[in-house]
């Protein structure tokens, strides 16, 4: 922003709270336990006094959140904060997108382990994303666990807070998920789904009629059956 230029300014949100511009010196330059902006953030005793240490931030870490119920509320808030923020602009339809991925680890970091299949040492997390591209819901899972191991812990939260909506529901998960267990809990939610069907000789024989290539050039819209 250059040097500072004009007088301090006024957030609507707080007028409590001004702001000023002075070059390349931002507020976090004060670190976490004298920063402002981060003890107007917080509130309550924090703008008046100094905020966290790092070791009180790492006790924090380390004893308070790990315990079952505070993991419970954590995993909870970003479906939270999406179905406040739809509720808000209007859902006509809900896209539930269910996956996993991994998170490469280094070291000896605890509950990873080698996994075969990303051919590394990792965390095996699930996600669940709406058609937004939001994150409704995340679980960090140890070692090498199959890609759909706790679905249904993930899923349920999510279906509950969008249960009362009367919008059309559907779920997208690749062949990992094609579960008769998740099939029957998904038609019992009312959601319709696409699961991709894992490749096998009695499903290759009853659409061998749909995967020969047609005669002449191949059409420029797709075959639909």
């Amino acid at each position: 922003m250059g040097e500072r230029r004009n007088g301090a300014c006024r957030v609507d949100f707080d007028r409590a709270l001004r702001v000023e511009f002075h070059g390349v010196k931002v507020t976090s330059d004060a670190g976490l336990r004298v920063d402002p902006a981060m003890r107007h953030v917080v509130g309550g005793r924090a703008k008046d006094k100094l905020g966290a240490s790092t070791s009180e931030m790492s006790r924090f870490e380390t004893e308070m959140l790990p315990e079952e119920g505070n993991v419970q509320v954590l995993a909870a808030l970003p479906g939270r904060w999406v179905k406040h923020v739809t509720e808000r602009t209007g859902l006509r339809e809900l896209i539930l997108d269910l996956d996993s991925s991994d998170s490469p680890t280094h070291g000896r970091q605890e509950g990873s382990a080698y996994n075969g299949h990303f051919g590394y040492t990792c965390y095996h997390p699930l996600f669940c994303f709406n058609q937004l591209g939001d994150l409704l819901g995340a679980m960090l899972r140890r070692r090498n666990v199959h890609s759909a191991n706790e679905w249904q812990a993930l899923l349920n939260p999510i279906v509950e807070q969008y249960r009362s909506l009367e919008i059309p529901k559907f779920f997208r998960g690749d062949a990992a998920f094609a579960i008769p267990e998740l099939y029957a809990y998904l038609e019992g939610e009312g959601y319709s789904y696409a699961i991709r069907l894992k490749a096998n000789n009695v499903l290759r024989r009853h659409i061998a009629h749909l995967l020969r290539r047609p005669v002449g050039r191949p059409p420029r819209k797709p075959k639909v059956f």
